[in-house]
């Protein structure tokens, strides 16, 4: 079964572009040309991945982020925000709302489409199941269900936060840095530029909330998850 990709553009040769190209990588691609739009294919598709542009006619991709992040049946969509502005806040807002991806303008039509297929493995491919549940407090992760609970209440994690949260909980006790978080959550180069990890770690320990400690930061080389730290 093909992945359904929400291409969410307001100039038409790019969004042809893009289109195109998707659907001879296998894709099936639902066009939108306004946030409005976006937000009324989205809410009846309900589209595994999101490339989303930042500038559009009637409202900020910011705020689509916020809203799909907002339903329940849509929070664990992938995004990828696609924009010309490179200023770092830019980015930084991008994330914090919610975005799993960056891409600015001018960009490659083949690695746009190699990150989307990446994005689509995120939210396809079944969780792996050689790990048993884990436990550290009150903080519940069952990879076999790919849900995660803190104090019985089912936390609303996007899939990367997810993917990030399993990945430093079966590598307790490591050091991971920031090149291998890239590398095995996002499947992207270790040496790229972005505060990609660091903005879905803070958004991440915000939701762990009083379990926060459980990600512990290493100056200047990464994270480590602290199982004894709750």
């Amino acid at each position: 079964m093909s992945v359904t990709v929400l291409v969410v553009e307001d100039e038409d040769d790019i969004r042809d572009l893009v289109e195109m190209n998707l659907r001879r990588a296998g894709f099936q691609v639902l066009p939108a040309r306004d946030g409005s739009q976006a937000l009324s294919l989205a809410r009846a598709h309900q589209p595994p991945v999101v490339l989303l542009d930042l500038m559009l006619p009637d409202m900020s991709g910011t705020d689509i982020c916020a809203r799909l992040r907002a339903e329940p049946a849509l929070a664990s969509t992938y995004v990828i925000m696609v924009t010309a502005r490179t200023e770092e806040n830019d980015r930084i807002t991008g994330f914090e709302v919610g975005a799993d991806d960056y891409v600015t303008k001018p960009f490659s039509v083949k690695e746009l489409v190699l990150r989307v297929q990446a994005a689509a493995r995120r939210v396809t491919v079944a969780p792996s199941v050689h790990v048993g549940e884990l436990r550290y407090g009150q903080l519940h992760i069952d990879p076999v269900a790919h849900r995660a609970w803190k104090s019985g209440e089912e936390l609303v994690l996007t899939a990367t936060e997810y993917r990030l949260l399993c990945y430093l909980a079966e590598h307790t006790g490591e050091l991971c840095s920031r090149g291998t978080l890239l590398v095995d959550v996002w499947e992207l180069p270790a040496n790229l530029n972005t505060r990609t990890v660091d903005t879905h770690i803070k958004r991440l320990r915000q939701k762990l909330g009083d379990h926060a400690d459980l990600i512990e930061t290493v100056r200047g080389a990464g994270y480590r998850f602290n199982g004894d730290a709750v």
